[in-house]
C-alpha cells in the first residue's frame, strides 16, 4: 500500500506519530510482529484505505518486484529469427520422404528486415534443407545449403523448388506447362548433363520454394 502511494515508511510512521523507523522495523524485521489496532486505523487513514487491508493477517509489505525472464539458450535475440535446419536432403535420386520433417537441434539466425524485405516471408514459413548432387549446377551444388518457404507451393512464377516427385526429395526449376489439361509441369535440371521432365502436377508434392543459398568456398 506504501508503495502504491505518494508516501513512504518514514513519512508514513511519523504520520502515525510513531519514530520514524517504526514501520521500516515493522515491515524488515517484525518488529512489532503486529501492528496495534489505533497504530492500524491511523495508518489506513494516512493511505486512505480500509483499515480492514492492514489486519495482522495482510501484513504491510513491499511489492516484490518480478525476476527477469531467464533467456532460453536457443532463443534468438532481438531483432532476429531463428529458422531450423531439415534432417533431410534435397537430391536428384531418390530420397526418402514421410509428408512431415524431422528437424535437426541445429538453427540458423536471419535478421527480421532480411526475411521480411528480402525473402518476402514469415519466420514460421522458413526452413534450410541441404543440396545432394549435382543436377543443379551452377546454381545449386551438392551441400550447399538453402533455405525454402514452405507457403509458397504454387510454380508461379517459375523457379527453384524442393518437391516430392513421387521417387524422391529434389531440388528442380519448374515451370508450368501452359494450356496443359489436366496441368503438367516441367521439372528442369540447370545442369545440362540431365534431362527435363514432365509429371502432371498432381503427381507432385511441392514442398516450398528456394529464396536463398549459402555456399562454403
Amino acid at each position: 500500500m506504501v508503495a502504491d502511494s505518494s508516501t513512504n515508511l518514514r513519512t508514513a510512521s511519523l504520520a502515525i506519530e510513531r519514530n520514524s523507523s517504526y514501520l521500516h522495523q515493522f515491515i524488515h524485521r517484525g518488529t512489532p510482529k503486529v501492528l496495534a489496532e489505533d497504530d492500524r486505523e491511523a495508518l489506513a487513514e494516512h493511505l486512505g484505505c480500509s483499515p480492514d487491508l492492514l489486519r495482522h493477517d495482510r501484513r504491510l509489505t513491499r511489492r516484490a518486484r518480478p525476476k527477469p525472464a531467464t533467456p532460453s539458450p536457443y532463443a534468438a535475440p532481438r531483432g532476429y529469427s531463428a529458422v531450423p535446419v531439415i534432417d533431410v536432403r534435397a537430391s536428384a535420386g531418390p530420397g526418402a520422404w514421410n509428408d512431415k520433417f524431422e528437424e535437426a537441434a541445429e538453427t540458423w539466425l536471419f535478421a527480421d528486415p532480411l526475411i521480411r524485405h528480402e525473402f518476402r516471408a514469415k519466420p514460421e514459413d522458413l526452413r534450410i534443407i541441404t543440396v545432394d548432387g549435382d543436377s543443379m549446377e551452377p546454381t545449386l551444388s551438392s551441400g550447399d545449403r538453402i533455405l525454402i518457404d514452405v507457403s509458397r507451393t504454387v510454380p508461379v512464377p517459375p523457379g527453384i523448388f524442393v518437391i516430392w516427385d513421387g521417387m524422391g526429395l529434389v531440388a528442380k526449376r519448374i515451370e508450368h506447362v501452359p494450356h496443359s489439361e489436366p496441368p503438367k509441369v516441367v521439372l528442369k535440371s540447370l545442369n545440362p548433363e540431365y534431362d527435363s521432365y514432365e509429371r502432371l502436377a498432381e503427381e507432385i508434392r511441392v514442398v516450398g520454394r528456394a529464396v536463398w543459398v549459402s555456399r562454403k568456398l
